[in-house]
């Protein structure tokens, strides 16, 4: 029986291994920003980004507009974001578990169209945003990355 005895150190290892091993299953270690979307609906054209050319725009109508924070003069024009809603004014707006993909496709400050609310990280198309959330809103807390 003396043989099935464990060291101090021995045990203190396998305690910081077991402590590691639950925080890998329990935090969440993200590179994603927060901010907040609103949803928007034709006319679409023409866009900062891409003109007249509605050949830019995702067959499954899976775009958006950037805000000014992620607009950067341009450059965001066609970067792929995930985005998922976090929270709303109003309880269970969010669809839980739904991440979109989406594509910008326009400036929200110049966009032909008008969204829901202003001042946002970024304008959705109605199709995208009615994915992650109840369209009935006009403003949601978001979670986005670019991919």
């Amino acid at each position: 029986m003396a043989g099935a005895m464990i060291s101090k150190s021995q045990y203190l290892f396998f305690q910081f291994l077991i402590i590691i091993l639950l925080s890998t299953l329990f935090i969440h270690f993200s590179q994603a920003d927060v901010g907040t979307a609103s949803h928007y609906g034709p006319p679409f054209l023409p866009t900062a980004c891409f003109g007249g050319d509605a050949s830019q725009f995702p067959s499954s109508n899976m775009f958006g507009s950037a805000g000014e924070g992620i607009w950067d003069n341009g450059a965001a024009c066609g970067r792929l974001y995930e985005v998922r809603c976090i929270s709303a004014a109003v309880p269970r707006t969010c669809i839980p578990g739904q991440t979109i993909q989406i594509k910008i496709v326009d400036r929200a400050q110049s966009s032909v169209s008008r969204p829901s609310s202003s001042d946002t990280s970024m304008v959705l198309s109605t199709t995208a945003f009615q994915i992650i959330a109840n369209v009935s809103a006009s403003l949601i807390n978001i979670e986005f990355q670019q991919v």
